[in-house]
């Protein structure tokens, strides 16, 4: 019997056939590309943050969350009080733990006062 914690119910595993197949072909959907780099706490909060429209890759706007991300795109996001660019080293086929969630990606705009924000 599956439960909690064994990787068969939770959110965790990849049980869905379309994302191994995804993974195989080197593409993953950003909103669960954000969601395992642990950019946000929740997989509706980046789908919410892909159809605001407010990040591009590549220079071009995304409008969906389904839209595909493959290793080298480049993605430029607010994120907090911060202008966010990252580039994205590998796919993941979990939410993994933030060491392994780092490894996922290289930040080219780290954080620092001048690139916060201004207050509205």
């Amino acid at each position: 019997m599956a439960g909690k914690g064994d990787g068969k119910n939770d959110d965790t595993s990849t049980s869905d056939p379309a994302d191994a197949a995804d993974l195989a072909q080197g593409r993953l959907r950003l909103d669960k590309w954000l969601w395992y780099a642990r950019f946000v706490k929740t997989r509706s909060l980046a789908a919410k943050l892909c159809t605001s429209g407010s990040i591009r890759t590549g220079g071009a706007p995304v409008t969906k969350a389904s839209h595909m991300v493959r290793a080298g795109d480049v993605l430029t996001f607010p994120l907090g009080p911060h202008i966010r660019v990252i580039k994205i080293l590998a796919l993941a086929a979990r939410r993994g733990p933030a060491p392994e969630a780092q490894a996922l990606y290289e930040d080219l705009s780290p954080p620092t006062p001048e690139t916060r924000l201004p207050r509205v």
